[in-house]
């Protein structure tokens, strides 16, 4: 355990990649006044696979990470396995976590990995278009905040909907960085 947060640690001191707009943990990014919703509609089985993060919000466990990818898969007991991949600029694999989420409700998960002592945190899918190729997520208490894309570019069309869709949630675009891939 003391190993993993050591790992964690050194992983937050790490140097950020060019143009990455630090904060601070637990920084919130939205105005909680405004109301957050979930895709009502939301098909689990549709949104496994890789994804790619051109955009977020800063967390200090992705501090310095480039060309990010989140997979979600289907494990045997129902709920969903998850696999990021953090990527140094250089391309190599700078850290991975397995976690898994659990179905909280429609367009809402509960996502945990083992010994990380934070609990389950809220992954809520705010917007994904039709053909299930970009996704939108967020958290309620406005801690974090991700554009996800199953390629590594991204169409600026959905590119400009995810922007308004996290407008809509009462993020603040400003504070939105693109990250590398």
């Amino acid at each position: 355990m003391r190993a993993l947060w050591a790992l964690a640690l050194l992983g937050a001191c790490s140097a950020p990649f060019e143009g990455e707009k630090l904060g601070s943990f637990g920084e919130v990014y939205r105005d909680l006044n405004v109301p957050i919703a979930s895709k009502a509609v939301f098909d689990p089985a549709q949104y496994l696979g890789t994804w790619y993060e051109v955009a977020r919000y800063p967390v200090f466990f992705e501090r310095g990470c480039v060309g990010v990818t989140a997979t979600y898969g289907l494990r045997a007991d129902g709920a969903i396995s998850v696999l990021n991949i953090c990527r140094n600029p250089d391309g190599s694999i700078k850290s991975r976590i397995k976690g898994k989420a659990v179905i909280a409700g429609p367009g809402r998960l509960k996502v945990s990995f083992p010994l990380v002592p934070f609990g389950a945190s809220d992954y809520w899918v705010l917007w994904v278009d039709e053909g299930y190729r970009t996704a939108v997520v967020g958290a309620p208490n406005g801690k974090s905040g991700w554009i996800l894309n199953r390629d590594p570019q991204i169409p600026t069309d959905r590119l400009n909907t995810a922007r308004e869709i996290l407008d809509f949630n009462g993020y603040d675009l400003d504070r939105l960085m693109e990250v590398p891939q």
